[in-house]
């Protein structure tokens, strides 16, 4: 009786503690999906797809990267700016998401000195 229980427990535990297979393939279609409606203008649903893409994965870096330049678009720099640093923390070595952060802090320092 106490070996059952204690693999039931076992199986009961391995069941909530084992991520689904899928997250990163749901994070995926979510940020595909994001991408085709950012190019129609729709930055507001972009945005939306690429929260529930890192609902699905927050270790997503192109996801936080793609998030942060739904909120450049939107004047959102301060979210902007997090999801950025965000991205690279995760993905410190991606090459695109650094060319975007750079590019995002050369045009707010831009916009920064000229409303001066």
């Amino acid at each position: 009786m106490r070996t059952t229980l204690a693999v039931l427990a076992l199986v009961i535990a391995s069941g909530t503690a084992t991520p689904r297979a899928d997250e990163r393939s749901d994070a995926r279609a979510q940020v595909d999906f994001g991408i085709e409606v950012a190019r129609r203008g729709l930055w507001k649903e972009a945005i939306f797809r690429w929260e529930r893409a890192i609902d699905f994965d927050p270790t997503y870096a192109e996801a936080w990267n793609n998030l942060a330049i739904g909120f450049e678009q939107q004047g959102l720099l301060d979210q902007a700016r997090e999801a950025y640093e965000t991205a690279l923390d995760l993905a410190p070595n991606n090459m695109a998401i650094e060319q975007n952060y750079d590019l995002f802090l050369e045009v707010n320092d831009r916009v920064s000195q000229s409303s001066r």
